[in-house]
Formats: C-alpha cells, structure tokens, sequence
C-alpha cells in the first residue's frame, strides 16, 4: 500500500520495510502549453551530504553528467529531455548498503534546463511528484505530489532521504529556489562553474 504524504512529512524507510535494500526514486511531471516555442528539459539530481550537509565534490553529485557514485550506491537511470509519456520522468536508484557511513543525507532535487535563457520556470510544470518503490518487489511505498506552489523558482529540492541511527528516513521538502541548478549545487557546497 502506497502511502501518501505531504509538504514536510517524515517517513521511516527501512525501519518500516526491514528488507527495503534497492530503492527507485522515481519523478515526474508535466509541462503546461505555453507559447515560448522551446521545450522543458527538467533534470533529476541527487547530492550526497556529509555531517555537515554538504556535498564533497563531484563524487558526491549525481546528475545526467555524473550517473553513478561510490560504486552504483546512487544511479541516475538517464535523461529524458522532453518530459513526455505517463510515469517517471526520471529516476534515480539507491542502494542502501553501498552508501558510505560518511553520508548522512541525499537530496533528490529537479531543475529546468536552461531556464533563464528560454524563459521557464516551475509555475509552467504542473503534476510534479516524487515516488519511492522497492526495486525488488516492484512496489510503491510512498509517494508524494508537489502541488502547484511554485512560480518563478527554476529549481526544486523534493525530498530529503536521511540516516536516523541505522535506518533511513524519507522527508517530503517541495522546497524552490531560483538559479536553477548552479543555485543548488552552491547551496550544497560545490562550486558550479
């Protein structure tokens, strides 16, 4: 059974679902018709976070240039650059045992490509959501939709997956910031250039 949740909810993930090992973090969304001509490129990222919430470098990123860190612990299944089709967007696999003690947090962040220049932002996506499934089974285990609370942010931090002792925890975020995905990346402690 799926279990939806809402703007700041917490979850346990493994505690509840003791033999959750390999997770789907799937994505998606829709674009609304608008007249700008270009299409949406949205791009799923995840940035792995020390003790003191930032990311190291570049082995801690995860994006459509960097698909995989510390050996398939985190995997980014690809871009999509068009959005179309029903389902996930993106999506981004974790397995848990690979993630390294030194990692306490993941943030699992979309943003538009090139917003600034082609003139984007969230306020044109609508059915924005994250989903979480054991890759094992198949099954959904949580889920969350975004809403449409976003205007002139070209960025987006879904969710947080965090340690809790030896457990991990899910937290819905649908937190937005402009500068897409250089913004980000700064604010998780990496130089984008």
């Amino acid at each position: 059974m799926t279990i939806s949740l809402s703007k700041g909810q917490r979850i346990d993930l493994t505690k509840t679902n003791p033999g959750l090992k390999l997770a789907v973090i799937g994505l998606g969304w829709d674009t609304n018709k608008y007249t700008g001509g270009d299409g949406f490129d949205l791009d799923a990222s995840a940035f792995l976070l020390h003790q003191n919430g930032k990311a190291g470098g570049i082995e801690d990123f995860v994006f459509y240039n960097n698909l995989s860190v510390y050996s398939g612990a985190v995997l980014h299944t690809g871009d999509n650059r068009d959005g179309q089709g029903d389902g996930d967007d993106e999506q981004i696999k974790i397995d848990f045992s690979k993630i390294p003690e030194t990692i306490h947090r993941i943030g699992i962040t979309v943003t538009i490509h090139d917003a600034e220049r082609r003139n984007q932002n969230f306020g044109q996506v609508s059915n924005a959501f994250v989903r979480l499934l054991d890759e094992q089974s198949g099954s959904e285990i949580l889920r969350y939709d975004l809403g449409e609370d976003f205007s002139v942010e070209t960025a987006v931090v879904v969710c947080e997956l965090y340690r809790h002792g030896p457990d991990w925890k899910f937290q819905a975020i649908g937190s937005g910031f402009a500068g897409g995905l250089s913004a980000l990346a700064h604010n998780y402690g990496l130089d984008a250039k």
